[in-house]
């Protein structure tokens, strides 16, 4: 199995655009270029309600190794990897909705054997991880609402006025399907799973005032090794003190959040039910979300009053 050199970096990241309401319960295609506002999927949410991402996991069994494993991700607090602005750019991963309409285009791959092949629907100025000139992970997302479908690219560089498009790796899921990648094969992430329904975002926060699936974040060091939904691994340390990939954990039922910002509280609760997927090697506790400019970064900043010591792994 190849193990991927996919590492997160810490900030910095590109925006999604604007959106207009349709008056119904259709995601909104935003057009990209626009403002940081990122658009809204009025409530849907992706995949089926059996799925792993939307699995209530608030009644789990906690892992026997919880302690170990924790601590092995760092015992510090969390630290919202999203926001409005950071070192210049827009914080957080992007993401752009399109119909069906907009025309696919070529995709070369570097990881072309673990890579769904193009075309894929993306906009000559679909918005970047970072930027335009960011030398990060520069992920794309794209869904569309039509047929509610996600692509997804990892270091995704324009072609030709975007013409074309070069990535790391490449993946497509089917938003209507429960189905996991090839065992062994990455995606856009490193543990071979997708970003963009673990992300925290505006219109769920704010918006719909409940985040109903699990939430991306990162450690440090993980194992070689990977547990349902993730399908990778990105590491060759065997330890069995090390989380695998996929790992998922939740925030302790007694810990208390009524210090909170109402906002806050819609994430803390998610964290508490739906719990977080480790998906990638980065910072410890580094939870991912979509730049907004209608972010309040000093009240996100709540989450870094949470431990991770109040987390739990569960099986």
């Amino acid at each position: 199995m190849r193990i991927s050199p996919f590492i997160a970096v810490l900030a910095g990241f590109a925006c999604s655009s604007t959106t207009t309401s349709v008056g119904d319960d259709t995601p909104t295609p935003n057009q990209p270029g626009g403002s940081t506002e990122a658009p809204s999927l009025n409530g849907r949410r992706p995949f089926p309600a059996d799925n792993a991402w939307n699995a209530d996991v608030s009644g789990a069994a906690v892992d026997p190794r919880s302690s170990t494993l924790i601590a092995s991700c760092g015992i510090r607090n969390l630290h919202p990897d999203f926001g409005t602005v950071w070192n210049g750019a827009p914080n957080g991963i992007p993401y752009v909705l399109v119909r069906s309409t907009q025309p696919k285009v070529p995709v070369t791959f570097d990881y072309d054997d673990e890579s769904d092949p193009g075309p894929y629907p993306i906009p000559p100025n679909a918005p970047i991880e970072g930027g335009a000139s960011s030398s990060g992970d520069r992920h794309v997302l794209i869904v569309d609402v039509d047929a509610w479908k996600l692509y997804e690219l990892f270091d995704a560089h324009p072609q030709n006025g975007g013409a074309s498009w070069r990535a790391g790796s490449g993946a497509v899921f089917d938003l209507n399907s429960n189905a996991l990648r090839p065992a062994g094969w990455t995606s856009a992430d490193a543990a071979g799973l997708p970003i963009f329904p673990g992300l925290v975002r505006y219109d769920e926060v704010v918006e719909q005032k409940a985040i109903n699936h699990a939430i991306r974040f990162t450690c440090p060091r993980t194992r070689k090794a990977y547990v349902a939904p993730a399908r990778h691994y990105a590491s060759s340390d065997t330890s069995s003190a090390l989380p695998p990939m996929g790992l998922r954990v939740r925030l302790k039922a007694s810990f208390d959040t009524t210090s909170f910002s109402p906002n806050v509280r819609v994430i803390l609760r998610a964290m508490m039910k739906h719990g977080m997927l480790l998906a990638d090697n980065g910072s410890g506790w580094y939870v991912s979300g979509a730049p907004d400019s209608r972010w309040n970064d000093d009240e996100l900043a709540q989450l870094a009053r949470v431990s991770s010591s109040n987390f739990e792994v569960v099986r």
